[in-house]
């Protein structure tokens, strides 16, 4: 945990709304559609040499092959009319997937199974492209982004960035919304300490039952949505499937769910930011979101969002100086009465509270809650939960192309490092 005062060096990702007039809508569409060219190539070459029994394709072999030789020929000389960084990056992105994917197989990557790498589509909903220093993006004083080959977008700063970029990131979602994903280095400094601990109980019919008693109702932005998102959708499966008017429809489908996704993304961010602040460490159950996802409560259970709250606590914990664990999902939170201890049977689900032949009552969630601190707290504990401390938090590289928050954080009293 980082003492008062101690100095932390975080690389973060600052978002914003671009606004493209059609001259660079064109020249935004062209550059995704040259990185997904050379992309699929050094995809194809690569699976083509490991089919024939080739050795690998090195790196620099692969760039000189798809991007400088290829720019020469007459099929692919249209290369040219990009950004050479934004063709060099898509290769990074090609070489970060195989990483991930040769990481996985073997072991070395924690977590589910990461798949190989596959075809990029021009028909997929996102497209990305990004560019390093070395391509001479520049945030002008007038407030607009020079990118090269595209020219000055118009953006929507909502506060400013705290240093000089390393790199941006521009990304079109399948609203057709256009944002800027900046990669910048800040300062952080942990928050002052403070003596309460919080257990966290999730749920569907209140989002968070926190371990002092208090109740968060779960705001179920999808589900409020949903008359608005039928008739859309109904819409769409009455338009003619290739038509102007089908492509139209389809763009307003994905801009009610961006709607939904947006409003519970600040929704999570308000209430993981209060929870950071007001408590010194917060534990949560490891839940398998998963499989919960495979269930009759799929529906609710996606709507509620657990896996992206809990990945905000624990990076704003990191970011503070904060404590973050996760409690081993079998621990029985839910069945252990927190006063003596005792096990009970398994409840069903409509059980709501029940009563310890101690002579205790107890609210199901609150109680679980409290379990839920009190294991946290112990850390291997005589309650019989294991707690897992948040992960050590290492640097996204820049062949990252994610919108979200990326980061990492190392510190030493009084110095900043990276």
């Amino acid at each position: 945990m980082n003492q008062p005062g101690t100095v932390l060096l975080v690389q973060l990702r600052y978002n914003f709304r671009l606004y493209p007039d059609t001259a660079q809508r064109k020249a935004l569409a062209r550059s995704f559609g040259c990185a997904r060219v050379v992309f699929n190539d050094g995809l194809r070459l690569r699976q083509t040499a490991r089919e024939n029994g080739g050795k690998y394709v090195s790196d620099g072999e692969l760039s000189r092959r798809l991007i400088t030789e290829a720019k020469a020929t007459p099929e692919r000389a249209w290369l040219g009319e990009v950004s050479s960084v934004v063709l060099q990056q898509a290769l990074a992105d090609l070489n970060v997937a195989y990483r991930n994917f040769f990481a996985s197989i073997t072991g070395k990557r924690k977590g589910r199974k990461v798949a190989p790498p596959r075809y990029r589509s021009r028909k997929e909903n996102r497209q990305a492209i990004r560019f390093t220093r070395n391509s001479r993006f520049k945030v002008l004083d007038n407030g607009r982004l020079r990118l090269p080959k595209i020219g000055d977008l118009a953006v929507r700063w909502s506060r400013t960035l705290p240093s000089d970029p390393s790199s941006v990131a521009v990304i079109k979602d399948a609203a057709g919304r256009y944002f800027a994903s900046f990669v910048v280095k800040s300062t952080d400094e942990a928050l002052p300490p403070v003596e309460s601990e919080v257990g966290i109980d999730l749920g569907l019919t209140h989002f968070a039952v926190l371990s002092g008693g208090t109740k968060v109702a779960a705001p179920k932005f999808l589900r409020r949505a949903a008359r608005k998102l039928k008739r859309l959708q109904q819409a769409l499966s009455r338009k003619q499937r290739g038509s102007q008017n089908r492509r139209k429809a389809v763009v307003k489908v994905a801009r009610a769910h961006a709607r939904v996704a947006d409003t519970r993304r600040d929704w999570q961010h308000q209430l993981s930011t209060t929870l950071i602040r007001e408590n010194q460490a917060v534990y949560v159950e490891d839940l398998c979101v998963v499989g919960l996802g495979r269930t009759r409560l799929a529906k609710s259970v996606h709507d509620a969002g657990w896996a992206g709250f809990t990945a905000m606590l624990e990076y704003k914990a990191a970011r503070y100086g904060r404590t973050f664990g996760r409690v081993d999902r079998f621990f029985p939170s839910t069945r252990k009465c927190s006063d003596c201890g005792r096990i009970n049977d398994k409840m069903a689900l409509d059980v709501r509270a029940w009563d310890c032949p101690c002579g205790s009552h107890h609210d199901r969630d609150v109680n679980a809650a409290r379990n839920i601190k009190a294991a946290g707290q112990a850390d291997f504990n005589d309650r019989g939960a294991q707690v897992r401390p948040a992960a050590m938090l290492a640097p996204r590289g820049e062949a990252v192309t994610h919108p979200d928050a990326a980061y990492s954080t190392r510190s030493v009293e009084g110095i900043s490092v990276l």
